[in-house]
């Protein structure tokens, strides 16, 4: 199934082209594909788009996220709007077609997830809804990571490094889909060990990105401010710095100075 509104670059209209060219492509190559033009930043649009797949191929393995806008704003010139369409697409489109596909996925104890986010989560003057929105993708993804596992379900993020339609401009030559394809496909592939973890990908270079927590500095008694500000490099220092695999992993970590409770 290959679902494209087929809006414009920030978001508007509908245009049925696109999915109907990726479709031809497909099909070109000897594949079978059916071309879809719901909304997914809708919940009856994600569930379309899952629905359809099933009745079409007869089950539904693997889910890519990748429908995207973007309204170029700095701040505070990204208003309530502006925000809100970004959120619509990129974090509630990426939730609600999840959603849908999920009790296919526990039915059959297996599916793969391979959610977008993107390098401007480092921050961009002028990219402040898109980044809030790709971040938002990172937490639904690390979540649904650890609420799967255990049934066959992996979820990962690929952070994708090209020249398409929507990131027309700049870049070099070689930045193509097709650089970043064998990423999205190995994540989406029955093999591979990833779960939750987040992938950039692009002009041949294949990185992992990823959370981590520096051990921190451990305070005996009341802290203050003056404590924070005198051990400030200490708290920095990134040299045995750690990945937690989820929040209880985390919190056992960040808490293990403390005295075990009783009982």
């Amino acid at each position: 199934m290959v679902n494209d509104l087929g809006g414009t670059l920030d978001g508007d209209g509908a245009d049925a082209s696109p999915a109907a060219e990726v479709v031809a492509t497909i099909v070109g190559a000897g594949g079978s594909a059916l071309a879809d033009f719901s909304d997914i930043s809708t919940a009856d649009g994600a569930q379309s788009v899952v629905d359809t797949a099933v009745s079409e191929f007869g089950r539904l393995d693997i889910l890519i996220n990748n429908a995207g806008i973007i309204r170029w704003a700095g701040f505070p010139e990204a208003d309530e709007d502006n925000l809100q369409r970004h959120l619509a697409v990129h974090t509630v489109g990426s939730f609600l077609t999840a959603r849908a596909a999920w009790p296919h996925f526990v039915s059959q104890q297996y599916g793969r997830i391979v959610m977008t986010t993107s390098s401007g989560v480092f921050g961009l003057p002028t990219n402040i809804s898109y980044a809030t929105a790709k971040g938002g993708v990172i937490g639904l993804t690390r979540s649904l990571a650890t609420a799967g596992y255990k049934q066959g379900i992996k979820v990962n993020l690929i952070a994708p490094a090209a020249v398409t339609r929507m990131a027309a401009e700049g870049g070099a030559a070689e930045m193509t889909p097709d650089q970043v394809a064998p990423m999205v496909a190995y994540l989406a592939h029955e093999s591979c060990p990833a779960n939750g973890e987040m992938y950039a990908a692009g002009a041949g270079r294949f990185a992992r990105m990823y959370l981590a927590s520096t051990p921190g500095y451990v305070h005996d008694g009341e802290a203050s401010i003056e404590d924070v500000a005198a051990h400030w490099d200490a708290i920095n220092d990134v040299t045995d710095s750690y990945i937690p695999r989820d929040l209880l992993q985390w919190s056992r970590t960040f808490l293990s100075h403390l005295p075990p409770t009783e009982g």
